[in-house]
């Protein structure tokens, strides 16, 4: 695509993907959260450990921010490097689905699941492929960029969490020996794919340092620790305090939450400058 099409532009076919999928999103974060106990009649499988549910649902909260934004997104770049996360994401539980075939229950929701799963990686694949040349690649008129200290401090942090999420993938059976809270292989894979998220999204920082290509991003990914962290006090008897990795789970989402919250508040401060540097002008 020539240079004359990088309008940073947002699709139509992205806006109406983006806004299909919410719905979708918002009935099963509010059947996971709102019904942990009956998730084998109301979800696509039973789910034993409630605060296992919680973890998905908390993916899904960060999930129905950024598919509103991007359905609101004015321009392409404030929004693409949240597709390659959901491509990982999408594909790790369709993978998961398909190893695990006889831990679903046949009733509707399971039906909506595969339909989901089967379609929106690739679907989500297609669209970032398509809109990606759109991104001149230029800040926005009032923007910030990002220092580079947290730049690769941030990506370094997501890079660590997609290896340890993809070895709990890989390998549930040895996840299942040292979680946090018990797992079965299914919901073992399921919590290596959410883990997986942060490191996508935060590899973009690598070579992109514009604050409004990922203000969105880090509000979803800050919702989704906030939901975690609730999560974690509400379901806090389904944590196995024997285990090592129980207390140093909590320490990394509270650690995470503070670090997450301070770069935005920091990277909002220098586009706040930067707006009103350019109003004195």
């Amino acid at each position: 695509m020539s240079d004359r099409h990088a309008d940073n532009r947002v699709l139509p076919a992205t806006r109406w993907v983006a806004i299909a999928i919410v719905p979708f999103l918002v009935v099963a974060a509010a059947l996971l959260f709102g019904f942990p106990d009956r998730t084998g009649e109301l979800f696509a499988w039973p789910i034993a450990v409630p605060l296992s549910a919680f973890l998905l649902a908390s993916a899904y909260v960060g999930g129905i921010r950024f598919f509103v934004g991007v359905a609101r997104a004015r321009r392409w770049h404030h929004v693409k490097h949240g597709f390659p996360a959901v491509v990982v994401f999408a594909g790790a539980l369709l993978v998961a689905t398909l190893l695990h075939l006889d831990r679903f229950s046949q009733n509707l929701s399971f039906v909506v699941w595969m339909a989901l799963y089967l379609t929106t990686p690739f679907a989500v694949a297609i669209l970032a492929v398509a809109q990606n040349p759109r991104d001149p690649r230029t800040p926005d008129s009032v923007d910030a960029a990002i220092p580079g200290r947290w730049r690769y401090g941030l990506a370094a942090i997501g890079g660590a969490a997609f290896v340890f999420g993809a070895i709990v993938f890989v390998a549930p059976g040895f996840a299942m020996s040292f979680w946090a809270w018990p797992l079965t292989p299914l919901t073992a894979q399921v919590t290596g794919a959410v883990l997986s998220l942060t490191g996508v999204v935060n590899a973009g920082l690598l070579w992109d340092d514009r604050w409004s290509a990922f203000r969105t991003l880090f509000q979803a990914q800050l919702l989704s620790l906030v939901a975690i962290a609730v999560s974690v006090i509400a379901r806090r008897d389904d944590l196995l305090w024997d285990r090592p990795m129980t207390v140093a789970f909590l320490v990394l989402v509270a650690g995470a939450l503070v670090v997450y919250a301070v770069f935005t508040l920091r990277c909002e401060a220098i586009a706040r400058r930067a707006a009103a540097s350019l109003a004195l002008r």
